[in-house]
């Protein structure tokens, strides 16, 4: 299949990473932009890009995009795009979207003209007057911004943040592709050694561990694309067993983990077997305060609990004074923090060397980090 542009969408003020990470896997025109990366590659590079995106939301393939500011012209644009390259004649294609400052802000109403266009061209195109819909799932997704219409179909189905090992999960956890992220910020080496004084489900300890590894977070789960008729089986073996080949097995990495509730300490162990870096990590119970880092440097990255997710803000801004007197200045450490406090550093005890604005879900944070 020759080159198409694709769409890796992503948290605000995460898109350098993924422009990096798709840079790193040879995607062709990489193009940062405010919440999303666009790229150009063929089916394999689709597949590679599923398989290795640790920082972004999923892969959609982007069919086109056009100005509309009635009904009439959405239908006409929708229906010249080329639909047939990546629907069969009984494959699904729900359609759902969003609508942002745009004169057609019904979204009911342009999901059903989205559809209709849809159905005419393919119906047209397979000399067909009814679609049945009954094969594999093509999700149809628009946007209309100031209106300007963007398609799209999404290769991925659940998020890329499904990585497959955390079928449960804690209180407030922490989602995969922000946790990848903060790993990233924290400079973690290869053989690195990262500690988590607040694990929960383990998310941070194994996403360090698959950084760490090499290892591709979408090794172990399926893609909406790879039922597919127009993505050829064999390229996605072909892009499996490459990644496979790639996972660095001799990396000294380690990872230790403690969390006060004994639930949590089991969930981490039991997630970090299911990754397959549980040989890599260590979890025990323990109360943050008894939290003291040994041996001559590691990362220390943590989500600690705030008012906002499980305790009042007093408790909280507690165990970040907690947290200032037990993650002390020493050569070789690193400290990287996820909060939602604006008083994080007066209550840590001392400024950051480093802040990051991010979301953890729809709670805006600000990534803390101590080098110094």
């Amino acid at each position: 299949m020759e080159q198409f542009q694709m769409a890796v969408p992503c948290l605000l003020g995460v898109e350098g990473f993924v422009a990096a990470e798709l840079r790193a896997m040879e995607a062709a025109e990489v193009t940062p932009q405010n919440g999303r990366v666009l790229f150009r590659g063929d089916a394999a590079m689709l597949a590679r890009a599923s398989l290795w995106c640790r920082y972004g939301e999923r892969v959609q393939i982007f069919l086109g995009s056009f100005r509309a500011l009635t009904f009439e012209e959405l239908f006409q644009g929708v229906r010249a795009l080329p639909w047939e390259q990546w629907i069969g004649k009984k494959d699904a294609f729900p359609v759902k979207g969003r609508s942002l400052n745009s004169k057609l802000s019904s979204v009911p109403a342009c999901q059903s003209i989205v559809k209709k266009a849809m159905a005419e061209r393919l119906g047209r195109r397979y000399g067909l007057p009814w679609l049945e819909e009954t094969g594999p799932v093509h999700q149809v997704q628009f946007l209309l911004m100031k209106d300007q219409v963007s398609l799209m179909l999404d290769a991925t189905g659940p998020g890329l943040h499904k990585r497959g090992y955390r079928a449960e999960s804690t209180q407030a956890p922490l989602k995969e592709t922000l946790a990848a992220a903060m790993v990233h910020m924290a400079r973690l080496r290869r053989d690195g050694r990262l500690y988590d004084p607040f694990c929960g489900s383990g998310t941070l300890l194994i996403e360090g561990a698959l950084y760490a590894m090499n290892i591709a977070p979408g090794l172990r789960r399926k893609f909406a694309a790879e039922k597919w008729g127009a993505v050829p089986q064999a390229v996605w073996k072909q892009e499996r067993e490459r990644a496979l080949s790639l996972v660095r097995r001799d990396a000294a990495f380690e990872g230790f983990g403690s969390d006060i509730d004994p639930a949590a300490v089991a969930l981490a162990l039991e997630n970090a077997k299911k990754a397959g870096v549980i040989s890599r990590i260590r979890v025990e119970q323990r109360d943050v305060k008894q939290f003291a880092p040994e041996g001559e440097g590691g990362c220390v990255v943590c989500n600690p609990p705030y008012g906002e997710r499980l305790l009042d803000l007093r408790q909280a801004r507690e165990i970040t004074r907690e947290m200032g007197r037990v993650f002390p200045r020493r050569p070789g450490w690193s400290y990287t923090v996820i909060s939602p406090d604006d008083d994080f550093e007066e209550c840590f005890g001392r400024r950051a060397d480093k802040r990051r604005k991010l979301y953890n879900g729809m709670i805006k944070c600000q990534v803390y980090q101590y080098f110094k």
